[in-house]
């Protein structure tokens, strides 16, 4: 573990010193790069100097045992810095744990209302403004890259973009059928309905990462429109796109614009390309999937909503909190954080016995 802290600082140190230099400050992308790579190492470097600290403090506090009148004092501290050096050496274990490349990127995350006609819809359109709220208590931009409005309320599907700090590294274990029970507001006996609303969740894939060969695309442009989205040949700004090789099809109409419209259209197909992409490889390798959370597709039921019993469950870690209200407000932390920590464990290869 030293060994690759004291690496990690090294190449912290040699990034700190490459973005004083102006050649590279003049280099937009190159900075943005370094920069990048700086901050993703900031927290194991601190957390490095303060465990390089306690171990000297341990070594001082053990020289002081020597010392009759301060040798109490001594015993009390170097429980006291035990204990931490015994907290921060698990911390830093996380922290030198395999990262994922996409943590720090933006999502796209797709609704749709599933089993349960009108009230599946007007449940997505509840999972979207839970998700919403939990956006902007985290400070993240959120724009609508395309919606089909429910008959009754919600949405029978809606498409947007979370921009912001680390939003993949959240919200990547959201994809799945999430369930809901509860009364329908059009239920006149008072019986409780089961329905379910599914949700993908993908990173914004760079172009780097995605190519996109202008022969595998078919650009139609569209009249806006609610639900159907119909297209025909005006010049009217929403805009169709499919990938020809895949089949995959991606409709924009939120912008006013024509050219923008096209340019969100091709960051979402992009970003479903990347995601395929992901998912075949997971398939080829196989035994990835024993340390993930989940299989990460649409039709895994991951989670129910008992509005009855103010409850909520995630199926994958045996996880359930009694203040269901307060999470569809946005206060998702305590669910998130739960599933951070099982993905850590099971990297770790920690078994809980379930």
């Amino acid at each position: 573990m030293k060994e690759r802290l004291e690496l990690i600082e090294e190449r912290y140190n040699y990034l700190t010193e490459e973005l004083m230099k102006p050649e590279v400050f003049n280099d937009f992308k190159k900075m943005k790069e370094l920069s990048k790579e700086k901050t993703s190492l900031e927290e194991t470097v601190m957390a490095s100097k303060k465990y390089k600290q306690i171990l000297e403090d341990l070594e001082a506090a053990h020289e002081m045992t020597h010392d009759a009148e301060l040798s109490e004092f001594a015993h009390e501290e170097i429980e006291k810095l035990n204990k931490e050096k015994e907290d921060l050496e698990e911390r830093i274990t996380i922290l030198l744990l395999p990262k994922d490349p996409n943590d720090d990127k933006n999502v796209i995350i797709e609704i749709r209302g599933a089993a349960g006609g009108d009230e599946a819809n007007i449940f997505a359109g509840d999972l979207f403004r839970m998700y919403s709220k939990y956006a902007e208590k985290k400070g993240w931009k959120l724009e609508i890259t395309n919606e089909v409005p429910g008959e009754s309320g919600g949405y029978a599907g809606i498409e947007f973009m979370l921009s912001g700090d680390n939003v993949y590294s959240k919200l990547k274990f959201e994809s799945g059928s999430h369930r809901v029970q509860r009364v329908p507001a059009t239920e006149s006996q008072g019986r409780v309905h089961t329905s379910t609303a599914t949700v993908l969740v993908m990173p914004e894939a760079e172009d780097i990462e995605v190519e996109l060969n202008e022969k595998d695309l078919k650009i139609d442009v569209c009249r806006s429109s609610g639900a159907g989205g119909q297209c025909v040949n005006t010049t009217d700004s929403a805009v169709r796109v499919t990938h020809i090789p895949t089949g995959l099809m991606v409709y924009c109409q939120v912008e006013r614009s024509q050219i923008k419209n096209k340019e969100r259209a091709l960051t979402i197909l992009k970003s479903r390309l990347y995601d395929l992409k992901v998912k075949e490889q997971e398939e080829k390798l196989g035994a990835d999937r024993k340390t993930k959370i989940g299989t990460g597709d649409r039709s895994e039921k991951i989670r129910t909503y008992n509005y009855p019993q103010n409850r909520l469950t995630d199926h994958r870690i045996n996880f359930t909190i009694m203040h269901l209200d307060k999470v569809m407000e946005g206060n998702l932390d305590e669910v998130i954080e739960a599933l951070i920590t099982e993905d850590q464990k099971l990297k770790m290869g920690i078994n809980n016995d379930k």
